[in-house]
């Protein structure tokens, strides 16, 4: 095992990558230079020809992508700013997502489309978004937010190896997290998500750096006699939903807490699929807690108060529990 930080997790997942396969390639603006620290000593190792520094030109650098993916390489590309993937709508929605199908399965698209997500930082509208929600609409696209340094490596990992696109959607305020992490390789499967904490009288699902904010609202809520089972879906598409399924039948209250905003939103998708599918169960309606629907300011006084916090979480949480009597009665 080896204490690292969620960008130096990453890096071991490319390096990994990269050693065990001579196809794997990272691709981006800035990355022989390791601006950001996911690419230390690459160069070095694995020469120019597999670390790629690429122009300014999101459109035309992941068309580059996906042709050399349909060519027999695995692509990394590596974003830099989430933002920067609207310039790419074309190529992600119209030819990665669609080109399997378009070919009748002769060709596949293994490539890995990285991007970061700077909210909470002051970096204004331009750089702030978390646009995931907006991909899950798209078939043959595969979406995965990493919570940690452990779910950073390994849901890298299984990222390259799968013969779609997987967007990986990186939460900048958990960069500079630090836990144990195997120094073996691993991986960890798209579609399944991670019971963080069992519990019976609220489900709280919590997405990307909501996890961590979930997990401190779990201790203050456990010493008020509130049991949270906590659950990080780890990819929003594909959606573990038969997990999130049965631990509303089991608590019968469910809180989803994302940051990213409310309208169309991955909390509303969670939502619908238990309004669908464990409706009985519930003693209360299904909350969220999600940022607004507004763009990010510059000003940190402004921009804080938008996301959800670990006391939000505590709040809405407690709420929901003791809501008509429920706690501890919840269907079984």
């Amino acid at each position: 095992m080896a204490r690292m930080n969620y960008l130096a997790a990453i890096a071991a997942a490319q390096r990994e990558a990269l050693r065990e396969d001579d196809r794997v390639i990272v691709m981006g603006e800035d990355v022989r230079a390791n601006l950001y620290g996911t690419a230390p000593g690459f160069v070095d190792e694995f020469g120019l020809q597999r670390v790629l520094n690429l122009p300014i030109s999101e459109a035309g650098f992941t068309g580059v992508a996906i042709g050399a993916a349909m060519t027999g390489l695995r692509p990394i590309v590596d974003y830099s700013y989430a933002t920067f993937m609207y310039l790419a709508m074309d190529q992600l929605v119209n030819q990665a997502a669609k080109n399997r199908y378009m070919f009748g399965g002769q060709a596949t698209i293994p490539v890995v489309f990285r991007a970061s997500m700077w909210y909470g930082a002051s970096s204004a509208a331009h750089h702030s978004d978390r646009p995931y929600a907006m991909f899950m609409g798209v078939p043959g696209l595969n979406i995965a937010v990493p919570s940690s340094p452990y779910e950073a490596k390994g849901l890298l990992r299984a990222a390259v190896a799968c013969n779609d696109p997987v967007l990986v959607f990186e939460d900048a305020t958990l960069w500079a997290r630090k836990e144990e992490v195997p120094d073996e390789p691993y991986s960890i499967p798209l579609g399944v998500a991670n019971v963080v904490r069992e519990g019976g009288d609220v489900t709280v699902v919590a997405i990307a750096g909501a996890v961590h904010l979930a997990k401190q609202a779990t201790e203050e809520l456990t010493a008020q006699g509130i049991s949270v089972e906590l659950i990080d879906p780890r990819t929003l598409s594909p959606l573990d939903t038969d997990t999130i399924v049965r631990s509303v039948q089991k608590t019968g209250h469910l809180l989803v807490v994302d940051p990213a905003p409310r309208t169309c939103g991955a909390a509303a998708e969670i939502a619908a699929v238990v309004a669908e599918h464990a409706h009985d169960a519930l003693c209360a309606p299904v909350r969220r807690l999600t940022a607004p629907d507004v763009h990010a300011p510059f000003s940190p006084a402004m921009e804080k108060p938008l996301y959800p916090s670990a006391a939000d979480i505590v709040c809405a949480a407690r709420d929901l529990a003791l809501r008509n009597g429920c706690v501890g009665s919840a269907p079984r």
